[in-house]
């Protein structure tokens, strides 16, 4: 019997840690489209298939149908258990067939077989990957988007030559496997990422840095050191995707975030900036590095991150250090938005603000009860009364 497939790191041969609990998990998003294939009997798949026999009748609602060999090419992994080496024999003929419906059968077929007999059938898919035929190669890229993720040390070294050929197809398909293999094996995605944020073509780097979100906060500091390498590389497009990470890592890593966060603040980028800004409102601004980041960010050349930092300046300051830290700030602001806010902080409003704004500071008095029934005059009513009786008694009496 063949043995199970294990993922290994190429360069030390340990065993590649996984995210998903087992490679089982996704045997229904292997499977074929449903079809006859499912309805043959197991002690048939084999003959139909190496086309032994043209056909096989197989049960199909309230009447019936035929599988053709085709079909027992799709269900070779539903072989009997041990006729699966036997199995495994066939699809290889199958994917060197001189037909072009046979060969994108055995592409088809090809993934859930993999999982249980595996030898030779990624060798005979990188082949394919180069066929002639467009059909057959277009079948091969769905192939390889399917049993990448299953067996990333299988295919890396195709993975390695999809990522980087020219024709777009191929390129575009074999990031797509990437970004999946990357969500299941990080340190395999680690792996091909650490090369392609190194090359000269810009379009690897641009599409490889649209996949270090899957591994920013999976791998440890293998993802944080692809997040900084990229943050410093010399095409904006590529620090952007990079910075796309940081509020992912300001939630998970925060200590690892404040650091390149701090890189990324004096980007000439508005984009990356936009970045640095939602991620920077995550941190906790009780860390005097934070404090920090956020006064110098008050000082920077571009608006929407010196506003955001003025705006964060009174919760890491108060009193008498705020209003210092505000007055500063106005001798060089230039914005009116900007100036009244930086105003408004700079002043002590308890001694040089209005009337109504000292009395904010004022406690309250406490309500007093009066002593007396509800016919009491109120204190201007009683006044009033007093001065009206005294006129009264001073006016002299007419005489009858």
């Amino acid at each position: 019997m063949a043995r199970r497939y294990v993922a290994r790191d190429p360069r030390t041969w340990k065993k590649l840690g996984s995210s998903a609990a087992s490679v089982d998990i996704n045997i229904q998003g292997l499977l074929p489209e449903d079809g006859a294939w499912q309805r043959i009997p197991k002690h048939d798949v084999i003959p139909l298939a190496r086309g032994d026999i043209s056909s096989v009748q197989v049960s199909r609602g309230k009447g019936g149908t035929f599988a053709v060999r085709v079909d027992g090419i799709l269900a070779l992994h539903m072989a009997l258990e041990g006729r699966l080496d036997e199995a495994r024999e066939v699809m290889l003929d199958c994917l060197d067939d001189d037909h072009e419906e046979i060969r994108v059968a055995a592409l088809r077929g090809l993934p859930p077989l993999a999982l249980k007999r595996h030898e030779g059938l990624l060798q005979c898919l990188s082949d394919r990957l180069l066929d002639e035929n467009p059909k057959v190669c277009q079948a091969a890229r769905e192939c390889l988007a399917l049993v990448a993720p299953v067996f990333p040390s299988g295919c890396e070294e195709i993975l390695r030559r999809e990522l980087r050929r020219p024709e777009n197809k191929h390129r575009k398909n074999a990031f797509e496997a990437l970004r999946l293999t990357a969500e299941n094996w990080p340190e395999a995605g680690c792996l091909h990422l650490d090369e392609l944020i190194r090359e000269d073509d810009v379009d690897l780097r641009r599409r490889g840095s649209r996949i270090l979100k899957v591994v920013a906060t999976k791998h440890g500091s293998t993802g944080w050191d692809l997040v900084g390498w990229s943050l410093e590389d010399e095409d904006p497009q590529v620090r952007r995707s990079a910075s796309g990470t940081l509020v992912q890592l300001a939630n998970a890593e925060p200590a690892i975030a404040t650091i390149l966060i701090e890189a990324a603040m004096q980007d000439d980028d508005s984009g990356v900036r936009k970045s640095v800004i939602r991620a920077l409102k995550r941190l906790d601004m009780r860390n005097p590095r934070v404090s920090k980041m956020i006064v110098d960010g008050a000082r920077s050349r571009d608006y929407n991150l010196r506003k955001a930092c003025i705006d964060h300046l009174s919760v890491i300051m108060t009193g008498e250090d705020l209003r210092n830290a505000a007055a500063e700030l106005l001798r060089q602001e230039t914005k009116p938005d900007l100036r009244r806010r930086l105003s408004s902080l700079a002043r002590d409003v308890e001694i040089v603000g209005s009337e109504e704004e000292k009395n904010r500071f004022l406690a309250p008095l406490d309500k007093v009860q009066g002593e007396e029934g509800e016919n009491t005059p109120r204190s201007g009513e009683a006044i009033i009364r007093r001065e009206h009786d005294k006129q009264k008694s001073g006016r002299p009496h007419s005489e009858d």
